[in-house]
């Protein structure tokens, strides 16, 4: 009789400690969140970028204004000889505004991927025109040295997405779902860059990594590093924030 409350006992134990375990989950939930974690209906931004290179170094202040994933307004606030540059885009559409010469300039496809005010993002990372749910596919994967609490997610481009990277790795913590680094390949497998997601804190009442930055591989001494300082969610914005008139329009927020 005891043995037999002892087997019952161990099998009502089972489900019951399974249960507890966390469940994975789905990977395009995953990318879902990351490619949301910046955005929302509607943001405002104030960022600094620093850009350091073995000879120089120099830190840009912008405020940036999203709604949704398909449009983004950025306008630089200093260094003075800087000021007032802006960038709009628009579902596949993006320019440039250079108050210098006072010229709009259209982005073509092929420079999405070129680099943006000298720095090691791309004109691509700072509009997201592509989107990791959108543009690739993947799954989960298994480094050779993993760290339990980590996931790890191998992506690649889709036959119709433009793509400079062969494949995207993103480890996210099983905690919160955030992410903690992005590695980029080419077509050789070779690494090319990595991006690093630090100082997790509150922003605009969001949990999430207020610093990212960028080191290009093949760039000894090289780095871009973006610093979020303050941010809104779901607030209301300007009718007329993601137009061409607002580009040249030499105003902060």
């Amino acid at each position: 009789m005891k043995k037999t409350l002892l087997i019952a006992a161990a099998a009502l134990a089972v489900p019951a400690f399974s249960a507890a375990a966390p469940a994975r989950p789905d990977v395009r939930e995953l990318l879902t969140k990351v490619d949301r974690l910046y955005r929302s209906s509607r943001s405002w931004s104030e960022i600094e970028m620093e850009v350091v290179t073995p000879d120089w170094k120099r830190t840009l202040s912008m405020d940036f204004w999203t709604e949704g994933l398909k449009k983004t307004f950025i306008r630089i606030g200093s260094p003075a000889r800087d000021a007032g540059s802006a960038t709009l885009r628009l579902g596949n559409e993006m320019w440039n505004y250079f108050p210098k010469i006072n010229k709009v300039m259209k982005v073509p496809p092929s420079m999405m991927l070129g680099s943006w005010m000298g720095s090691d993002f791309t004109n691509d990372d700072l509009v997201r025109e592509s989107t990791l749910i959108d543009d690739y596919t993947g799954g989960y994967f298994e480094p050779a040295k993993p760290d339990p609490a980590f996931y790890y997610v191998r992506l690649k481009p889709k036959k119709d997405a433009v793509s400079l990277w062969a494949a995207i790795e993103l480890t996210v913590r099983k905690d919160d779902l955030l992410p903690v680094r992005e590695e980029y390949y080419d077509d050789k497998g070779r690494l090319q860059r990595t991006m690093e997601f630090s100082g997790t804190g509150d922003l605009g009442g969001r949990r999430m990594p207020k610093v990212m930055k960028m080191v290009p591989v093949s760039k000894p001494g090289h780095s871009t590093t973006i610093r979020y300082l303050r941010a809104e969610f779901d607030g209301e914005l300007p009718a007329d924030t993601f137009t061409l008139r607002n580009l040249q329009r030499n105003t902060a927020r």
